[in-house]
């Protein structure tokens, strides 16, 4: 986890506790809705929960209503969150401590989680939530309960029902009663790889790694695609790809990288294709080439990391021109998301820093001074054909060539030489 993803979550758990939990009760988001088809996407997310504890044996996972509540066994809490965080489909996360079903164990629970924590609030209240209709009391009779045990056990705890300190948590299930605190945020999304697979055009900047992660969130299984022009484009900036998708590796363990020769290809255009309109060529025969690739790797989608309006070939009459090359889907998560939000989201997967290291791809080379911004689709495709004769055989050679790397979390050590 990125050392921002693991501040977040510290800040969201808000407290220490000097009795760890015995449990994480783990909750699913919009798969409830799914119907028919939602114990298959449960079972995909609990199969990656499942893979995410692998380093942890002493962690037992049950299944109950469409929860999960990994019982930790003496495990750190910390450890099996930072594996939550690398899953999606989960919507949020607590940590949990279990009693019997009987409301004096509920209270006397209840106490000794406020007495634990560190720093002790001063004001709290009580959320009950119960499942368990054969319980004897119901929700309002044991908030009711509970509250006025824990005011009468502590010294200088008051109730504040709108803005507490500390929210007692308590949910009555079938064959326990859990009392918590956290709610801890997941990826929320889909389980990876429930909808499909698409391949994700990855530069070396900001945009693409963030549309990478917002694809993989809706259960995507993205590989990625990178177009280099070595010796134009130097050995370092391929290998910040490389950590960019090592990055990316956290959450889909171990990812697929492509590297794509684009030196041929790109020299040829520099001299041959009118300088206006190069960027705009240039990006469609990458989507060509992507379209080649995605058929031999049997991916239905092509992800691209392209905003409205950030740059010449990113507006509105650029990307329909460019989209035109391919028939493919082509998914734009970020397409109207301001800088400032791709930003944040770059920090919180661990991308950021990465990504603004000096290194040029091979868009940032032979940039034209003009390009034009509303290029015209009939003179596109004419200046297409005049190259035709060699560009399909260019192209064919490019996707014949592509260095496959299987890029895992655990690679760092090889990385460290760059960076």
């Amino acid at each position: 986890m990125s050392g921002k993803m693991e501040q977040n979550r510290q800040q969201e758990a808000g407290t220490d506790w000097k009795t760890p939990p015995d449990v994480v009760i783990v909750r699913f988001g919009e798969l409830m809705l799914k119907g028919r088809n939602r114990h298959r996407f449960i079972r995909s997310v609990n199969d990656q929960i499942r893979n995410a504890m692998i380093p942890y044996p002493d962690v037992t996972i049950q299944e109950e209503h469409g929860r999960l509540y990994l019982v930790l066994n003496g495990t750190a809490f910390s450890k099996v969150a930072e594996g939550l965080d690398k899953v999606f489909g989960i919507a949020n996360y607590s940590p949990a401590w279990i009693t019997e079903l009987d409301l004096k164990a509920i209270q006397e629970s209840a106490v000794r989680l406020i007495e634990a924590s560190d720093p002790r609030p001063s004001t709290f209240k009580v959320t009950v939530r119960r499942a368990n209709k054969r319980f004897p009391y119901d929700s309002q009779e044991v908030g009711r309960e509970v509250g006025g045990y824990v005011l009468q056990s502590v010294e200088g705890l008051k109730v504040d029902v709108h803005s507490p300190e500390m929210d007692v948590r308590v949910e009555i299930r079938d064959r326990h009663a859990y009392v918590f605190t956290t709610v801890i945020e997941g990826n929320r999304g889909y389980p990876l790889g429930s909808n499909g697979k698409a391949l994700l055009m990855l530069s070396g900047g900001i945009d693409s790694p963030v549309a990478g992660w917002l694809g993989m969130r809706r259960g995507l299984e993205i590989e990625a695609v990178h177009f280099h022009s070595y010796p134009y484009t130097s050995e370092r900036a391929k290998q910040k790809v490389i950590e960019l998708s090592r990055i990316l590796s956290q959450y889909a363990n171990p990812f697929t990288l492509h590297l794509v020769s684009f030196t041929e290809i790109q020299t040829k255009l520099k001299e041959q294709c009118p300088e206006s309109i190069l960027i705009t060529v240039m990006r469609r025969i990458m989507l060509r080439i992507c379209s080649k690739l995605a058929e031999r790797r049997h991916a239905s989608a092509i992800v691209t990391g392209e905003n409205l309006g950030q740059v010449a070939s990113q507006t509105l009459a650029s990307l329909n021109v460019i989209g035109r090359a391919t028939e493919l889907p082509l998914l734009r998560p970020l397409i109207t998301m301001d800088k400032l939000e791709i930003i944040r989201h770059a920090e919180q997967i661990g991308t950021y820093s990465t990504s603004i290291l000096p290194y040029e791809d091979c868009c940032t080379i032979f940039l034209p001074k003009s390009p034009t911004t509303n290029p015209s689709l009939s003179r596109v495709e004419q200046a297409e054909r005049k190259m035709e004769e060699w560009l399909e055989e260019e192209m064919e050679k490019a996707v014949s060539s592509v260095e496959t790397m299987r890029v895992s979390w655990q690679d760092k050590d090889k990385l460290d030489e760059y960076f």
